[in-house]
C-alpha cells in the first residue's frame, strides 16, 4: 500500500524526481565503474606477461629485473652468459627459453634483441599471443619487427630501413649507420610495452657491436727468418691467415649467438615446478643469476599503487555523497509543498509513523531505481568498448559487471539512502504531528 502511494507521489513530482534520479545514476555508475575498472586494471597489469613462468637475469632486485625486462624501464646491471641459456634448455623441467638482449634504442624506443622464440611463446592478457598485423617475423639477420606504437608514431611500413643507436636516451651520439635494419613485420596492438619496442635479431645486434676489421689493432709483422743456407724466409699470406684461424672461428661463433644476453624468458613443462627451478637457479646455479616469478613480482609492483586505488574510490564516494545530499535537499524542499498531501493522509487515519515510512519508501525507490539503471548502463557500455580499451589502453576486460563488489556497492548505497532519508522523514513526522494537533 505504501509503495503504491509513494509511486503516485513521486509521479506527481516527476521533474525534480527525474533530475535527482539522473544524479544518482551518474554517481552510482561512476562508483561501480571505478571499482570494476580497478579490479580489471589490476588483473590486466598482473597479466602484462602471462605466458612466462620464470624470468632469469643478472643478480639484482626482483622489481628491477621485472621493470627492465618486461616494462622496458631502467637499465640492466649486467648480463648472463649464453651458456646459462644452454643449461636451461637442457634442463628437463624447461619447455622453452627465449633470450632478450637490451641496451640499444631507436628514436626513443627500446630495441630488443631476440629470436622467433620470443614471438612464439610470449603472451599477455588472457593468454593472448603476439600476432603480426603485417609482414613476417625475423627471417634474416638484419630484420626488424616493430610494435604498433612505433609504427604509428614514426610512420614506418614494411621495407623501411631503420638505424638503431647505442644507449637508451632519445639522443645518441653513436649511431650504427653502417648496419641498418629492415622492417619486415609490424605487430598488432597489444596495449602492453611490446607496442613500444623494436625487435631485432641477436645476430644483428652482435654484428653492429662487433669491432670493424679496419679498426682492429694491427698485429705485429712476424719476423723474417733465415734457413740454414742463409736465405731469408718471408711469411706468406696463407701462413698469416693460418695464424689467425682461431680468431676467425671465434668471430664466426660470436656472429651465430652473443656471448651474453640481458635476460631469459623461461617456460616450463609443468608450472608446479616453478618454485623448485627458481630455488635451484637462485641458490645452486654455477653462474650467479636471479630467477623471479613474473606473476608474484607484478603483484608486488601493483601493491605500490594502493594509494591510487584508495584515491579513486574516495573521489567516487564523494560524488555519491553529493548525490544523496541532493536527494535529501529535494525532499526537504518539497515538505512545505506537500503539507496538504500530509493533511489528507492524516485525515484518512494515517499516523505520524506512516508518514515517516512513506518518505523513506520514496527515497529507497529512487535509490533502487538509480542503482538498477546504473548497473544496466555499465553492463551495456563496457562490452561495447572492450576492444577499444584493450587496444588503446591495454585494459583487458574479463567477467561480468555483476560481481559481488557491485552487490556490495548497491547494498551500501541503499543503506546510505535509508539513513539519509531520516532527515526529511523526521521533518515529515513532525509536520504530521502538527497537522494532527491542528485538526484536534
Amino acid at each position: 500500500m505504501l509503495t503504491k502511494i509513494a509511486l503516485a507521489s513521486l509521479k506527481s513530482r516527476r521533474t525534480t524526481v527525474c533530475l535527482t534520479l539522473i544524479s544518482i545514476v551518474i554517481s552510482v555508475s561512476l562508483l561501480i565503474s571505478v571499482e570494476y575498472i580497478r579490479s580489471q586494471v589490476k588483473q590486466s597489469f598482473t597479466r602484462t606477461v602471462s605466458g612466462v613462468d620464470l624470468i632469469v637475469g643478472a643478480p639484482t632486485g626482483e622489481l628491477n629485473l621485472l621493470l627492465y625486462s618486461v616494462f622496458q624501464m631502467g637499465n640492466a646491471t649486467s648480463g648472463i652468459s649464453w651458456q646459462q641459456l644452454q643449461r636451461l634448455e637442457s634442463n628437463p623441467m624447461v619447455d622453452w627459453v627465449a633470450p632478450v638482449s637490451l641496451g640499444d634504442s631507436h628514436k626513443g624506443f627500446r630495441v630488443i634483441g631476440t629470436d622467433n622464440r620470443y614471438f612464439a611463446h610470449y603472451q599477455y592478457g588472457d593468454n593472448q599471443s603476439l600476432t603480426l598485423a603485417n609482414g613476417t617475423l625475423l627471417t634474416e639477420a638484419r630484420a626488424a619487427v616493430i610494435g604498433a606504437q612505433v609504427a604509428s608514431e614514426l610512420n614506418y611500413e614494411i621495407g623501411d630501413s631503420i638505424v638503431i643507436s647505442h644507449g637508451l636516451g632519445n639522443v645518441s651520439f653513436h649511431q650504427h649507420d653502417s648496419h641498418p635494419f629492415t622492417v619486415t613485420g609490424i605487430l598488432k596492438k597489444t596495449g602492453t610495452p611490446v607496442d613500444k619496442a623494436v625487435h631485432v635479431t641477436l645476430t644483428g645486434i652482435e654484428q653492429i657491436h662487433a669491432q670493424p676489421a679496419a679498426q682492429r689493432s694491427v698485429m705485429p709483422k712476424p719476423p723474417e727468418t733465415k734457413d740454414d743456407s742463409g736465405h731469408v724466409h718471408h711469411p706468406t699470406h696463407d701462413e698469416h691467415e693460418h695464424e689467425h684461424e682461431e680468431d676467425t672461428v671465434t668471430d664466426a661463433d660470436r656472429a651465430s649467438h652473443p656471448d651474453q644476453v640481458t635476460a631469459l624468458f623461461v617456460g616450463l613443462t609443468n608450472r608446479a615446478a616453478a618454485l623448485q627451478l627458481q630455488y635451484q637457479l637462485n641458490q645452486r646455479n654455477p653462474e650467479p643469476v636471479l630467477a623471479i616469478l613474473p606473476g608474484m613480482a607484478l603483484t608486488q609492483l601493483w601493491s605500490l599503487m594502493g594509494n591510487i586505488e584508495a584515491l579513486l574510490l574516495g573521489i567516487s564516494s564523494l560524488i555519491l555523497i553529493a548525490s544523496l545530499t541532493g536527494l535529501i535537499t529535494m525532499m526537504l524542499a518539497g515538505m512545505q509543498a506537500r503539507q496538504p498531501e500530509i493533511s489528507v493522509f492524516r485525515a484518512m487515519g494515517a499516523g505520524p509513523l506512516t508518514v515517516l515510512w512513506l518518505i523513506q519508501v520514496e527515497a529507497l525507490l529512487i535509490a533502487l531505481t538509480g542503482c538498477g539503471l546504473a548497473v544496466a548502463l555499465n553492463a551495456l557500455v563496457f562490452p561495447l568498448f572492450s576492444d577499444t580499451l584493450s587496444q588503446q589502453l591495454g585494459l583487458f576486460l574479463s567477467g561480468s559487471v555483476f560481481t559481488w563488489q557491485t552487490g556490495v556497492i548497491v547494498v551500501a548505497v541503499m543503506l546510505a539512502t535509508w539513513l539519509c532519508s531520516f532527515v526529511p522523514a523526521i521533518a515529515a513526522y513532525r509536520q504530521a504531528l502538527q497537522t494532527g494537533l491542528t485538526h484536534r
